[in-house]
């Protein structure tokens, strides 16, 4: 299964609507808070150089915010992303 990551902050909508697709998939996700730790923002920032929440990340893959992960499952391809394909 691969490694899951998404950067967020407590009270972001798209934050929130990440949270809920991926978990409908059934993925285990690590979710590192970038509103409590400032290193941490600064690695998303470095990692994704991108500045808003939420950042995910898929086995270090960058898949970018909400709304590209959204359009990935729209055209089919988050799922094999998702199972390691």
């Amino acid at each position: 299964m691969p490694i899951v990551e998404m950067y967020s902050t407590a009270f972001c909508p798209y934050c929130v609507r990440a949270r809920r697709l991926l978990k409908q998939k059934g993925i285990e996700f690590e979710e590192i808070r970038v509103d409590k730790d400032q290193d941490q923002m600064r690695s998303m920032i470095q990692r994704s150089q991108r500045t808003t929440v939420p950042q995910i990340f898929i086995d270090e893959r960058h898949i970018g915010g909400y709304d590209d992960m959204a359009a990935l499952d729209r055209a089919g391809k988050l799922d094999p992303l998702l199972q390691g394909q």
